[in-house]
């Protein structure tokens, strides 16, 4: 069963009409609906065109957050071969919200991390809704020194609300554990390429994507902080998430203006959620084509361009 974001109500009608018609159609021989359900589907056609035209910045986020959008696991599945998940930080747990291990892309051994959401009730509760505690940050940096020791790239697939804020994770250095994560990014001498797949939420994501390359899919959003807790800060009344959405710049074009992010992989019409294998198809033709542009770069050179595109991140808007 399809899942219609609320902008979407008006296509979920038309949609329904048109599958009611074939339904009562497949009851019956006598009953030819065809012309009437292709003219209900041309209409909804027309009408999906032109409620993604112009998404606003809250509506990217409501389909950034679809629950059948492809998820980490989905991409890994899809684009690496020979995976081999690693677990644990050594120290505590292992932390089911990051997947991470070795793998071969395109036939070339790499080191691949991401944040899991999960597709359902039971997944969604055991990946903790894609929001990694300490111990999957610790994790991030194991695998990260470890593909640093052996010369590998380094991939990683964003796709998080934000660190899990709850009371144990803050007791096991929840916010030393991502400075560490970031640090280890900015330290590392083999290419680092991060795609934005969904949200990308505060520290929380810039732990695994500050790269060499970043990208974005088209309707993903990246912001220090989520719509409705800016709203409730600045207005105290999370109802103003829209003012919010507008004002945090978090769409993958406003970003790309801002030199945070460097390319943006275009979405099926609809969204990612509307023909995943496409969206998994460009993801990967992306990832391929950041790691061939780092091809036979120094690790002093990658170290230094990656610090030097962060540090002049917000210099534009200074000079000006």
């Amino acid at each position: 069963m399809t899942h219609y974001l609320d902008f979407e109500k008006p296509l979920a009608e038309i949609e329904g009409k048109a599958e009611e018609l074939r339904a009562m159609a497949r009851g019956t021989s006598e009953m030819d609906v065809s012309a009437e359900a292709a003219a209900l589907d041309q209409k909804a056609a027309q009408l999906l065109k032109d409620l993604y035209a112009k998404l606003t910045p809250w509506r990217k986020c409501q389909v950034a957050r679809h629950p059948e959008r492809p998820h980490c696991k989905d991409y890994i599945e899809a684009l690496f071969t020979e995976y081999m998940p690693l677990a644990g930080d050594r120290n505590f747990a292992e932390d089911e919200a990051v997947m991470g291990g070795l793998a071969r892309f395109e036939d070339q051994p790499v080191v691949v991390i991401g944040h899991e959401k999960g597709h359902d009730t039971g997944s969604r509760l055991k990946r903790n809704f894609g929001m990694a505690r300490p111990e999957g940050y610790r994790k991030a940096v194991r695998l990260m020194d470890m593909a640093d020791r052996f010369g590998l790239p380094v991939v990683t697939l964003v796709d998080t609300p934000g660190a899990y804020p709850g009371k144990g994770a803050e007791e096991r250095g929840q916010s030393e554990a991502i400075a560490r994560a970031t640090e280890k990014c900015l330290q590392i001498g083999v290419p680092l390429v991060s795609v934005v797949i969904g949200e990308g939420g505060s520290g929380g994501a810039v732990a695994f994507a500050t790269a060499n390359r970043v990208a974005m899919l088209e309707h993903s959003v990246y912001s220090v902080i989520s719509p409705e807790g800016c709203a409730s800060i600045l207005w105290k009344d999370a109802e103003k998430m829209r003012e919010a959405a507008e004002a945090l710049r978090l769409t993958a074009q406003d970003l790309l203006k801002l030199g945070v992010c460097d390319r943006v992989i275009p979405e099926p019409l609809g969204g990612a959620h509307r023909a995943p294998a496409d969206t998994v198809a460009a993801v990967g033709a992306a990832i391929g084509q950041m790691l061939s542009e780092m091809s036979g770069t120094s690790r002093a050179e990658l170290v230094a361009a990656r610090r030097s595109k962060f540090l002049a991140i917000g210099s534009k808007g200074l000079a000006a």
